[in-house]
């Protein structure tokens, strides 16, 4: 579909391209051709066109009446999260953070109204709701996008929750404006958030924001636990001082990471 603030430099092929990529949903391992026509609006020989350039760039195979992705999907969201060497920044604090809680830790940043995982340490618990990299929920109802909402203005949450939550989740807490700024002002004046069970039945979790060397919040990390299990007590008493800690190490290795002198070539 054409675009009316697209510039002259909008490639509309490609965007229907994204975009049939991102039809495909969790818990739908197959889609048909009428069902990725009908998510994105497109029409179907268009939609068939898109599915067999994919096909042989590797990113989906015909499957029993209709498409499902391969692996190779993967190397997308990949690209983005080791070109900023977040994994590698974070992951051994994480891992420290695991070791010391026995619970499961994972990273998240915003992307529009949702927020999306791109990196976790797990350890062997089951949980109300499957979480992998590139997993998305909506942000209100979580503990990262909580601390990831409460570092923008009123009016940039505003604009930021304007765009409808692609996660295909329907959270238990869906705050009113009131209610979801009110929950931002505490966030922001205790420096940590908790969701307890906002998002699923069982899911409790603290998150902390991990700024840059400006002191922008750039990503969350949290601490996750099953509620049947972990009193908000021992989350918030004992559990939370670990997290800030992690938080800020990842920071300040990230901070400096990013004042390092970008390597040049001679000549």
């Amino acid at each position: 579909m054409a675009r009316d603030d697209a510039g002259p430099d909008f490639i509309e092929a490609l965007a229907r391209g994204l975009e049939v990529l991102r039809s495909f949903k969790p818990g739908r391992p197959v889609a048909t051709l009428a069902e990725v026509a009908a998510e994105t609006g497109l029409a179907r020989p268009t939609v068939h066109r898109i599915l067999k350039t994919l096909e042989v760039l590797g990113y989906v195979r015909t499957a029993d009446r209709g498409y499902a992705l391969l692996p190779r999907v993967l190397e997308l969201g990949m690209t983005y999260i080791n070109s900023l060497g977040m994994w590698d920044i974070a992951r051994p604090h994480m891992e420290k953070l695991v070791a010391q809680t026995n619970e499961s830790t994972s990273m998240a940043q915003l992307d529009g109204s949702d927020i999306v995982y791109v990196a976790r340490v797990a350890v062997p618990k089951i949980v109300t709701l499957s979480v992998t990299i590139g997993t998305r929920f909506p942000a209100v109802a979580t503990s990262m996008g909580k601390v990831l909402l409460a570092d923008l203005t009123a009016d940039e949450v505003d604009e930021v929750l304007e765009e409808a939550s692609r996660s295909g989740i329907v959270p238990r807490w869906r705050p009113t404006p009131n209610e979801l700024h009110r929950a931002l002002r505490e966030v922001r004046a205790k420096g940590w958030a908790l969701a307890d069970q906002d998002l699923a039945p069982g899911v409790r979790s603290i998150a902390a924001g991990v700024r840059d060397g400006d002191g922008r919040v750039v990503a969350a990390i949290n601490v996750t636990v099953h509620a049947a299990e972990t009193p908000v007590e021992k989350l918030t008493g004992e559990y939370l001082p670990l997290l800030l800690h992690a938080a800020a190490a990842i920071g300040n290795d990230w901070a400096q990471l990013d004042a390092q002198p970008v390597a040049r070539g001679a000549g």
